[in-house]
């Protein structure tokens, strides 16, 4: 075995699980104990204050700035009291991470001395760097001021000793350069949209909110085989690897037994959300060796998303201190399953009603099936758009893989919602008003939705949007992506629709002097005609979809570059624009980000993989080679001819099999190279994203190829980096 893998491996067997001390109390002791929640408000903020602040949380108003000051002062207390030393506006940038800059309390006193120091200027909004985020556009890079604005909606809380304040993130003349801002308009939204369906049914209704519970699959790895593989560190995955003899077909991992190592991480990073308010139900092994899932409950989305963002960076400092980092790349392991983010989204009331949970009453049970259908609907005006939002480098490696849904956006809702769909396509009527004996008839059969819906169907993982009973889950997102990006599309999508929806109804009321349970119906036939096609029951992953969904005009994008002209498509302008979500500038900034970034990853992978192939791979492999010429020199030496030639005939083929993969190797990263080169030449994004996909990424799986074969084939005592069976197994 290799110094560098020998090293590894001995540090691996090492290992003992960290022990955690756990809180001596439970954990409702200590939930949020570092978030300035509505609690710690009442504590620390005047009456007046609080109030103002509910406000901005429940009906979006802003702080009134003659209590910004307060609400600064409280917030500081609080936090100083929690030991800390600093304050950052915390937003989320187009990176996909988030970003923070740290600024301490204190200002210089006229004594001499310092006073620690917080105003409301400083809590509401600050002036940041912007040079260096991306902006596609939006900004030259000579023009770098940028503005954080403070997001009353999701809590303050304190991290380390570092006061952490959510916040937006704008360009000096006030278009998004985040996720936050987007989001939180598609949540306002949704709000009035859905609002305003609602009064057909309930008149209390004067608020939706959107609920999202999102599940996080990650692998861990063992810090020592993480360090000797460049390719790990330096782009999330594993661009060499032969498959290990052993690794998921068994079955045998999926909701196995912990491990003590694993299981003392898990605790640990969850002790740390619970203290941040993130409320962790769930934890498991998945299906692929090393790898794992944890949830939380459904939050409103705006916090969810937050949250989110939290734990990705919590569980990565956690793993440091238990030896282990955590991989969020969607495809690390070439062969096994990749990771994902199911995104469960849903939408409720004020009063307390999921709108799309079933009732008792028709009356319930149509107010169901409106927002059923709507979203169906939406997602099939859309679906371009929504598989635009999840459409990022790692993600592409997993989409379709027999391990996650295909890049056909498809909705699955069940066997008995499909019947119950096909007859009110049959039985509503578009011409003539039902009759009373009608009427009568199809409300007993919409009431009976709870009881078909006890037992919906059995969950279609193939599916990229599925009905599971109570919410959408949205399976096709990344595991390393934030969730705001398709939760911005679908909110926007689906809003956009119930207005539509809203607008048909009341002009079908007014014109044709019907009632309104029966106009509501006649849309709802309408739509369940015009989306039908989106709806599919059986299996993503066969073939056979794949000819159906092209019979049905349904797109089948398995292209980064080709997935993100969706954002630019006039249908996506008008309903990103006329609903103020999104501008053109905005939209086209996003797309030329996301180009950018898949260049970018793309050209540091190629670099690397030819680094790995030229200066470790093939030294090995020459290596071997000459030992192997060296024992045929002396076999030659010693014995006769022929009985030379049949002693001499095993490694004689091997050399000859060292000498054609590492000649295909060598040829096949140079041409890769020229390739780089010419796509680095070409000025138009989108030309060199396509140049990358088409002409450079063409080259990984060649040189994998042979290299892998090479790593069966030259002594393990020799091979530079850590292998399959070691990474996968780490215990």
């Amino acid at each position: 075995m290799s110094t560098i893998r020998f090293k590894a491996t001995e540090e691996v067997m090492k290992r003992t699980p960290v022990h955690v001390d756990l809180p001596s109390v439970k954990t409702s002791r200590y939930f949020g104990e570092d978030v300035f929640d509505t609690q710690k408000m009442q504590e620390y903020l005047s009456r007046e204050a609080y109030e103002n602040v509910l406000q901005a949380i429940d009906q979006g108003v802003k702080i009134d700035r003659k209590y910004a000051n307060q609400v600064a002062s409280g917030m500081k207390a609080w936090a100083v009291d929690r030991g800390a030393t600093h304050y950052t506006h915390w937003f989320h940038p187009l990176t996909g991470t988030t970003a923070e800059k740290h600024d301490a309390f204190f200002e210089p006193a006229e004594n001499g001395g310092i006073i620690e120091n917080f105003q409301g200027e400083m809590l509401v909004q600050q002036e940041s760097d912007a040079s260096s985020f991306p902006s596609g556009g939006l900004r030259n890079t000579f023009e770098a001021r940028g503005y954080t604005a403070w997001d009353p909606s999701s809590p303050a809380f304190v991290y380390g000793r570092t006061l952490c304040i959510p916040t937006i993130f704008v360009s000096y003349n006030g278009e998004a350069l985040d996720y936050k801002t987007p989001l939180i308009k598609s949540l306002n939204y949704i709000d009035k949209a859905a609002t305003d369906v609602c009064q057909y049914f309930d008149k209390s209704v004067n608020k939706v909110n959107i609920t999202l519970g999102w599940e996080q699959e990650y692998f861990l790895i063992d810090e020592s085989y993480y360090n000797t593989r460049p390719d790990l560190y330096l782009t999330g995955r594993t661009l060499i690897g032969h498959a290990s003899a052993k690794d998921q077909q068994l079955s045998d991992h999926y909701f196995g037994a912990l491990t003590d190592r694993v299981k003392s991480f898990m605790r640990d990073f969850e002790i740390e959300a619970y203290k941040l308010g993130v409320p962790m139900k769930t934890r498991h092994n998945e299906v692929a060796p090393n790898q794992f899932e944890c949830a939380p409950r459904f939050e409103e989305a705006n916090l969810a998303v937050d949250h989110n963002q939290m734990l990705m960076t919590l569980m990565q400092k956690v793993a440091k201190k238990h030896h282990f980092r955590v991989l969020l790349h969607e495809k690390p392991f070439k062969g096994i399953n990749g990771s994902g983010k199911h995104n469960n989204w849903s939408l409720l009331t004020n009063t307390g009603v999921n709108l799309l949970s079933p009732g008792k009453t028709p009356k319930s049970n149509l107010q169901f099936l409106t927002f059923l259908v709507n979203i169906i609907r939406a997602v099939y005006e859309h679906a371009d758009l929504l598989r635009a939002s999840i459409a990022f480098t790692g993600n592409e490696h997993r989409l379709g893989a027999n391990e996650a849904p295909p890049s056909i956006i498809s909705v699955f809702i069940g066997a008995q919602l499909t019947k119950m769909l096909n007859e009110l396509e049959q039985r509503v009527d578009d011409t003539t008003k039902m009759t009373p004996e009608e009427k009568s008839e199809l409300k007993l059969d919409i009431g009976k939705i709870p009881e078909i819906l006890l037992d919906n169907t059995d969950r279609n993982r193939t599916s990229p949007f599925a009905f599971t009973g109570n919410r959408f889950e949205f399976r096709a997102v990344g595991s390393s992506a934030n969730v705001a990006s398709p939760m911005i599309v679908l909110n926007t999508a689906v809003a956009n629709q119930l207005n539509s929806f809203k607008k048909e109804v009341d002009e079908l009321i007014q014109s044709e002097n019907i009632k309104k349970d029966e106009a509501i119906l006649r849309v709802i036939k309408q739509y369940i005609i015009e989306s039908r096609d989106i709806r599919f029951e059986g299996d993503g992953y066969s073939q056979e979809w794949i000819e159906e969904a092209k019979r049905r005009g349904l797109t089948n994008i398995g292209s980064i570059p080709g997935s993100l002209e969706a954002l630019l498509s006039s249908k996506t302008t008008d309903l990103m624009r006329t609903n103020n979500i999104l501008n053109e500038r905005e939209l086209k900034a996003r797309q030329e980000i996301s180009l950018e970034t898949y260049t970018k990853r793309t050209q540091i992978e190629a670099r690397i993989l030819g680094d790995l192939a030229m200066n470790h791979i093939l030294p090995t492999a020459l290596k071997y080679q000459n030992q192997l010429l060296d024992n045929v020199r002396g076999l030659k030496e010693i014995y006769p001819e022929e009985q030379y030639k049949v002693m001499a005939h095993h490694q004689l083929d091997t050399i000859e099999k060292i000498g054609r993969h590492v000649n295909t190797i060598r040829e096949n990263v140079l041409e890769m190279i020229n390739e780089r080169k010419k796509a680095n030449k070409l000025g138009n994004m989108g030309d060199k994203a396509y140049a990358y996909e088409k002409q450079v990424s063409s080259y990984f799986e060649p040189i994998r190829y042979h290299t892998d074969k090479l790593e069966m084939i030259v002594d393990d005592e020799l091979w530079p980096f850590p292998k399959y069976r070691e990474m996968l197994f780490t215990r």
